[in-house]
């Protein structure tokens, strides 16, 4: 079984860029961020035309997450659980069939945060203890579960190819990424690092700058595994010819592949 993530940075925009992406990689599930848009205005017609199921939590112009399977999702939640004031469209989860049990997957985007002395670096810090919480009741249940998504946390200075231009961003903040560890720590395995210790390993690109040409990017895009997901990780693959595409996404598609059996 193969489980992708993508910042897709507008669904509608991007939908040729999508189309192609689920034809060459055949993942079983998808899961996306940014879409940007209400959940009436996906395209869906065009998704579902090609074979795919099709689950969103969408939200006008900004955020927006969605899962694209081969299979229907069951048992869907929209929105992450701990603040019902919280509108903001950044969290989508259900169970997957996976051979002859299932998955409990989720699509994430997590916040941005910055500029960190706004509302907006308290309020990311509240999302990611949300977060925990939550995934600490769904690692109670003992099953395979993948959180995957735009994290936008770059876990250690090896993730980024300029280390020293992130000291003050809240992706690389102290606060952030301690409690991005404080999750791991729950027994997350972070699929990428379980696969390789390597340097030079990034899922963005800015736009600005010739960032992509001086492979100037980050790693902020992550899926992290159960210990019964973990079990069954066979490998891992970020897909960054997709960024070479004309008019892509500044975010590239990481996946991973699970045994099923």
């Amino acid at each position: 079984m193969r489980i992708a993530t993508w910042n897709v940075n507008s669904v509608r925009q991007r939908l040729g860029h999508l189309v192609d992406f689920l034809k060459e990689a055949q993942p079983d599930a998808l899961c996306l961020q940014e879409i940007k848009c209400i959940d009436a205005d996906f395209p869906r017609a065009e998704i579902e035309a090609a074979g795919w199921q099709v689950e969103t939590h969408g939200q006008k112009t900004f955020n927006g997450v969605a899962i694209i399977s081969r299979a229907r999702l069951e048992e869907v939640r929209r929105g992450l659980p701990g603040d019902e004031a919280d509108e903001q469209a950044r969290y989508l989860e259900g169970l997957l069939p996976l051979g002859t049990g299932v998955i409990r997957l989720a699509s994430i985007y997590l916040p941005n945060g910055n500029p960190p002395d706004t509302e907006k670096y308290p309020y990311k810090l509240a999302w990611m203890k949300r977060l925990t919480a939550h995934a600490r009741l769904l690692m109670a249940h003992e099953e395979p579960l993948v959180l995957a998504g735009d994290y936008n946390v770059i876990p250690e200075p090896r993730d980024a190819r300029d280390a020293a231009a992130w000291v003050s961003d809240a992706l690389f903040l102290p606060q952030t990424r301690t409690a991005f560890r404080s999750l791991l720590n729950l027994g997350l395995t972070e699929a990428l690092r379980a696969s390789s210790d390597d340097s030079g390993l990034y899922t963005f690109w800015d736009y600005q700058a010739g960032a992509w040409q001086r492979n100037n990017g980050i790693r902020i895009d992550h899926l992290l595994l159960s210990p019964q997901a973990a079990d069954k990780l066979a490998g891992v693959q970020i897909v960054k010819h997709v960024r070479g595409w004309e008019k892509p996404s500044d975010h590239v598609p990481v996946m991973v592949e699970l045994k099923a059996a």
